[in-house]
């Protein structure tokens, strides 16, 4: 017989179900626990790999004090509110059916008031906590704020009062803010929840102790409005109110006093709800609310509108004169362009052929290597292998090459993962973990067919090259967004493929970067941070193995100085051997007294950022003041992060050179002179610079205030709808002895297609390294701008006769960059047009012609030197190959008809699939042209720059130069 308790299964059952919510919380808390323990001690590993853990510690530490600190702060005001309103509660409540219905609610409550109360004041620790903990730059610059001896007009503080102590004081204020208004919510909630305050029944709705606690919360508020009444008048100086940036004369006149005013009303308003603790009655309360509402409207809203209108706007120069002058400055000042003037140029350009020819002998090296159009030729000519990928856009260095430095496109051939068809987990993550060598290309000259003479090229890297790299595997590149394991023992890491026996040459990761992982600890980490079961299991994980993660060069600078805005186009460099990535780091603060706020990402947009995947975007932060502060390297190989300061009067980067150890930041005495020579002008602080100074060329307030010249950056030529992007290209700017590696850009006036002016910027380390350089073209005889001079390329019945002839059979044309290049008193514009055949082997752009500019004279030929003899060679007028009164000259009529025959047998020759045929015909070809521009007369015909249309041949045929003519050799396919 079975004896049976009565609600034993129940309660074993009850018990049951009892235990299983705590072992789950428990176990939720444990998961949640360890996988912030991974990401903390992960991201600890990686900072000690590069060497920069004092940085990570440094962020934790800020981090937790702000944590802890607000979220006790408020924990603590909150929670003492509550508890001061439940004691305060009334000892008997009178019977409604109000209280009834609370009634229900107190007796739930009360048995775990103190759990419940417990839980929402540590779920609101917690959420003010992280808000906060996020601020944490804002503090840390704050305790170690560096003057910038500097001092705004109006307040006369230093404006690091507004770039370190204004936003840290806005930020507590805003705590405090929030401390207090939480407060009074919870404060009415227990109130109204045990009896205190009340919406029904008859007599006060509320109890005298509850009324004089919320009273003082109220004060505490109007307290607080007082204080940011207060500290609202400096933010004065960033007033949008007047003509520009900056405290306009409504603000220092209406707005200035009105706010002194309101912060003394908020100040006695506050006294009168505090009173309420000696008094009963919201007589006094409300007259103080009152007050300061209407004080509020009528002296901070309706006065300063009654200023602005009928003072101001009548004689609105006058009166912001002053203001518009402060502006001026400040701006210039902060966008490191207040030594920057404006020089005319361009009234008496050369005409003289002699002189004109002199000029053209100093024009050296000018760059036709288009990195954002070749980076697809180099795809195909250097790619070698289907994993290897070039960038879209490639760079521009300079190198010393034969005793010479010339301006070089260069790029670095990064892997792209296993082939097509051959991944798996051991191929992704440990054979093909790296890529492979360094390819750089003469900017000024190019080898046969078009395509880019190469300096440093193929695999191997040959020993015997111009530019030595002893260290050519790329293990840290813009392409390495995932993880890698590398270096362990015996593992075999694919270089390239060869013709050894084992098909491949390969090599054993043993650089000093990467993160050990031949552990179980680390592995259970890493799989645990990656979501990766094979990083535990997988056997072929060896002794000595380690992982590479967070590896691209942005990111890597971003975590070692998170301080910094970095430049959007890391680049390549071959410094001792070792491939170097460098990056441009910016220090920015919107906070600049006066000066003219810009969005950092909508200064830099251009054609560049908007088509190509090379370069990254700049994030749409609203910026009024921007320093080229540091120069930052990572070792392709190894991932070695350096830090080096170059501007060393930035305060903001002395600031964070205090808040990190010494050494983080490396002082820029220790810069090495052979990576200092790679050092350039970045593009992204121009870009900004130039849109500044598009307006803040304008120096006089008068002439600012009209806005009738100012500038604007052109639109993209070859790409409309899009903002020409700067150019890298060694020239020599008026006055200058030598040319200089430089970063140019040209401005038109506002809503017009002209020719304004032209800016460049030295980029070479020196003296002169940064110096901006401003030509304003005469008014009243500007020249063309990008897009007419575009036009005029298209238009030119030679140049487009010539552009037709190279889009044949399918073939497209590409623009390079077009030029713009200060020469013999005028402007000479120079752009490459590159072919791109639809079929064929050779389907990428080659350059099929350079196209010049100078005046009225346009030209195009093979090379820039023909080109430039074509409109200088005749004291800069227009080739012709006609004789004086427009008629062909009998050797040009001769050349026609032998250049007519040739095209017509190379057309016979192509249908027929006769390729010797085809060679000989090219030949001939090239020979009749070669003739017909020698025959090409002395005087112009028609108007400068424009060879009038040939004649029509005798047969009545179009003529040769409107004829189909091949666009490759059929050697090239």
């Amino acid at each position: 017989m079975t004896f049976r308790t009565p609600g034993f299964g129940r309660r074993l059952g009850g018990g049951r179900t009892r235990l299983v919510l705590p072992v789950l919380v428990v176990l939720a808390v444990l998961l949640v626990a360890f996988f912030v323990f991974t990401s903390i001690y992960t991201n600890l590993l990686w900072y000690r790999s590069v060497g920069f853990s004092a940085v990570y510690t440094t962020q934790l530490k800020a981090k937790a004090v702000l944590f802890l600190g607000s979220g006790l702060f408020m924990a603590l005001l909150v929670g003492a509110n509550m508890a001061i309103a439940y004691r305060l509660r009334p000892a008997y409540r009178p019977l409604s059916v109000e209280q009834q219905g609370l009634e229900r609610y107190r007796l739930v409550i009360d048995p775990r008031r103190k759990l419940i109360a417990g839980g929402l004041l540590g779920l609101l620790a917690i959420l003010t906590g992280s808000s906060v903990a996020g601020q944490w730059l804002v503090w840390l610059a704050f305790l170690n704020r560096t003057p910038f001896h500097v001092e705004d007009p109006q307040f006369h503080k230093d404006v690091s009062f507004y770039v370190f102590t204004y936003p840290f004081l806005r930020l507590v204020l805003g705590v405090v803010f929030a401390t207090v208004i939480l407060s009074f919510i919870a404060a009415v909630m227990v109130h109204y929840l045990y009896g205190g305050l009340r919406l029904q029944g008859p007599g006060d709705k509320a109890s005298p102790p509850a009324r004089a606690h919320l009273s003082v919360l109220v004060g505490l508020f109007v307290l607080l409005k007082a204080f940011a009444y207060w500290f609202d008048r400096y933010g004065l100086v960033h007033s949008e109110r007047g003509v520009t940036t900056g405290a306009s004369y409504t603000d220092v006149n209406a707005l200035l006093p009105a706010k002194t005013i309101l912060a003394v009303i908020a100040l006695i308003c506050a006294a009168m709800f505090v009173s309420n603790l000696l008094r009963r009655g919201m007589m006094l309360p409300g007259v103080g609310f009152t007050l300061l509402v209407l004080s509020a409207i009528l002296l901070g809203g309706v006065y300063p509108l009654l200023i602005q209108q009928f003072q101001v706007k009548p004689d609105e120069l006058a009166k912001e004169r002053a203001f518009i002058q402060r502006n001026i400055e400040f701006t210039r000042k902060a966008y490191g362009v207040d030594d920057v003037q404006v020089v005319p140029y361009g009234t008496q350009p050369v005409t003289d052929e002699k002189q004109l020819q002199d000029e053209q002998e100093r024009l050296d090296g000018v760059r036709l290597l288009d990195p954002n159009v070749v980076g697809e030729t180099f795809q195909q000519l250097q790619q070698k292998r289907p994993f290897y990928r070039f960038p879209d856009a490639l760079d521009v260095d300079r190198y010393t090459i034969d005793g010479r430095t010339v301006d070089t496109v260069v790029a670095l051939r990064e892997v792209s993962g296993a082939p097509s068809g051959q991944h798996s987990w051991v191929k992704d993550r440990m054979v093909y973990t790296h890529g492979y060598g360094f390819v750089s290309a003469y900017g000024d000259r190019f080898a046969s067919r078009g395509v880019p003479e190469f300096i440093t090229k193929d695999m191997p890297v040959s020993p015997t090259q111009q530019i030595k790299v002893t260290k050519p595997e790329i293990y840290f590149g813009e392409r390495s967004s995932g993880y890698s394991v590398v270096g362990g023992k015996g593992q075999q890491e694919l270089d390239y493929p060869d013709d050894s026996p084992s098909g491949q040459k390969s090599s054993t990761y043993d650089g000093q970067g990467g993160v050990p992982i031949d552990s179980f600890l680390h592995k259970l980490l890493f799989s645990a941070k990656f979501g990766d079961k094979n990083l535990l299991l997988s056997g072929a994980i060896n002794d000595h193995a380690k992982i590479l993660y967070n590896r691209t060069p942005r990111e890597m600078v971003q975590r070692a100085a998170p301080w910094l805005t970095l430049d959007g186009d890391p680049y390549p460099a071959v410094v001792g051997g070792r491939i170097l990535w460098i990056l441009d780091g910016y220090t920015t603060s919107g906070g600049y007294p006066y000066a003219e706020r810009t969005s950092l990402g909508e200064a830099t947009r251009d054609t560049i950022t908007d088509t190509r995947s090379a370069v990254a975007r700049q994030a749409d932060d609203h910026i009024n003041y921007m320093r080229n502060s540091v120069k930052a390297t990572v070792d392709a190989y190894d991932g070695t992060v350096h830090l080096y300061q170059w501007d060393e009067t930035d305060p903001i980067t002395k600031t964070w050179m205090k808040v990190f150890p010494r050494g983080t930041v490396q002082p820029r005495s220790s810069i090495p002179p052979e990576l200092e020579s790679h050092f350039r002008y970045p593009q992204d602080l121009f870009k900004v610079q130039r849109k500044i100074l598009s307006k803040y060329h304008v120096t006089d307030p008068s002439a600012f205030f009209s806005g009738e010249g100012f500038w604007e950056v052109p639109e993209d030529p070859s790409v409309k709808g899009n903002r020409q992007p700067p150019y890298y290209q060694s020239l020599r700017m008026p006055g200058d002895p030598t040319a200089n590696f430089s970063l140019t850009t040209v401005f038109n006036p506002r809503g017009n297609a002209q020719l304004a002016a032209f800016m460049s910027v030295v980029c070479t380390p020196g003296s002169d390294y940064g110096r901006i350089q401003i030509l304003q073209m005469p008014r009243n005889a500007q020249p063309p701008g990008p897009g007419q001079v575009q036009s005029s390329f298209e238009t030119d019945s030679q140049v487009k006769n010539d552009l037709f002839a190279l889009r044949q059979g399918g073939t497209k044309t590409v623009p390079g960059n077009l030029l713009t290049i200060p020469f013999a008193g005028g402007l000479l514009y120079v752009e490459p047009m590159y072919a791109k055949p639809a079929t064929g082997e050779q389907r990428y752009p080659f350059l099929g012609k350079v196209l010049v500019q100078f005046g009225n004279s346009v030209a195009a030929a093979d090379t820039l030197d023909e080109a430039l003899k074509q409109i200088l060679g005749r004291g800069g007028g227009a080739p012709s190959a006609t004789a004086p009164g427009g008629q062909l000259t009998p050797e040009a009529q001769k050349a026609i008809g032998e250049l007519q025959k040739a095209v017509d047998d190379y057309e016979k020759a192509q249908r027929a699939g006769d390729y010797p045929g085809m060679g000989e015909a090219w030949k001939r070809i090239k020979e009749a042209r070669d003739a017909l521009a020698a025959a090409q007369q002395a005087k112009p015909s028609g108007r400068p720059g424009a060879s009038p249309s040939p004649s029509p041949s005798p047969s009545g045929s179009p003529s040769p130069s409107a004829s189909p003519t091949p666009t490759t050799s059929p050697t090239s396919g």
